[in-house]
């Protein structure tokens, strides 16, 4: 008599669709890089402009398509505008930031800046939003302080590029976190924020006979013109990820992007890293390693039964 119960079951899969998006959208953000590189004729301020016109043009559009603009209109209010207005400037700084760092070959230093993003949002958490850290998670985080203080003393200066990035991305996710739109609606008002004076320095470049688009061929054109969706695609894979994975697999999985930055930035682009430099790097990534590794004994211990 067959016995019931042991057919395995079928749909199972290794591999869950939250978490091919995930890694779509850590693997899109890694890549980045290439995407600027092959833009570093066009000036930083110009660059960033026309990321944020085609940006807000694909996300505008796209709300406009699923019938929510409308939504985000009625929910408009003073607090909702003090908001996003600190989002706006907290993410067009971030975003300056790192195309400046990519193309004047500080792709090494901006992966570290990611790579530091999420201890300084825990950080974040406990001085600003009282959370309270378990004794063993301050071991980490004050590795990877000693990591940036070597690296500061290797460079002759503070490692400003990864702070930089890692404060502005932290502060944007600590204004986020209490931000009442959703991803698409939110990221829409940042960019609309963000357009007058981006339009006006298109402008202004093209007055004065400096303006890239449509004057350095069409290969040019089309990649400005893609900026918009090489910005906004990954945020797509990343809100459908977020729906349906943990959290905590989200928290390793976003590490995906930084090495990625790092490996092209070492191998591809030839970017100088001494040994001295990964005695520091390692620091972080040790610190990094131990922090996530903390988490999962942390939940694997909630989940055992008593």
């Amino acid at each position: 008599m067959q016995r019931q119960g042991l057919r395995p079951r079928t749909g199972t899969r290794l591999v869950s669709k939250g978490m091919l998006m995930a890694i779509g959208a850590y693997f899109s953000w890694g890549l980045l890089p290439i995407y600027w590189k092959l833009l570093g004729h066009v000036p930083t301020p110009q660059l960033l402009s026309h990321r944020i016109a085609w940006s807000f043009a694909t996300l505008a559009l796209f709300l406009g398509l699923t019938k929510r603009m409308g939504s985000l209109f009625r929910r408009l209010n003073p607090g909702v505008w003090r908001t996003y207005f600190l989002a706006s400037l907290l993410i067009g700084v971030n975003w300056f930031i790192y195309v400046w760092s990519v193309n004047a070959g500080y792709i090494v230093e901006a992966s570290l800046g990611y790579f530091i993003t999420p201890l300084l949002s825990v950080l974040l958490g406990v001085f600003l939003l009282r959370e309270r850290l378990r004794p063993v998670q301050w071991a980490p985080l004050g590795l990877a302080a000693a990591g940036v203080i070597y690296l500061t003393f290797d460079y002759g200066r503070l490692p400003w590029i990864a702070l930089a990035l890692a404060s502005t991305f932290s502060l944007y996710g600590l204004v986020k976190k209490r931000a009442p739109l959703g991803a698409f609606e939110g990221l829409t008002l940042e960019t609309a924020l963000l357009l007058p004076p981006a339009l006006c320095w298109l402008g202004w470049s093209e007055l004065q006979g400096a303006g890239v688009f449509l004057h350095a061929g069409t290969g040019s054109d089309l990649l400005l013109l893609g900026a918009g969706v090489v910005t906004t695609a990954p945020l797509a894979m990343f809100a459908g990820a977020a729906q349906r994975i943990p959290l905590s697999m989200i928290g390793i999985l976003q590490y995906i992007a930084p090495t990625i930055q790092f490996l092209l930035g070492v191998f591809m682009y030839r970017e100088p890293f001494s040994h001295t430099q990964f005695t520091g790097f390692s620091m972080v990534w040790i610190a990094v390693l131990l922090f996530l590794f903390e988490r999962w004994r942390f939940s694997r211990s909630l989940r055992r039964p008593a």
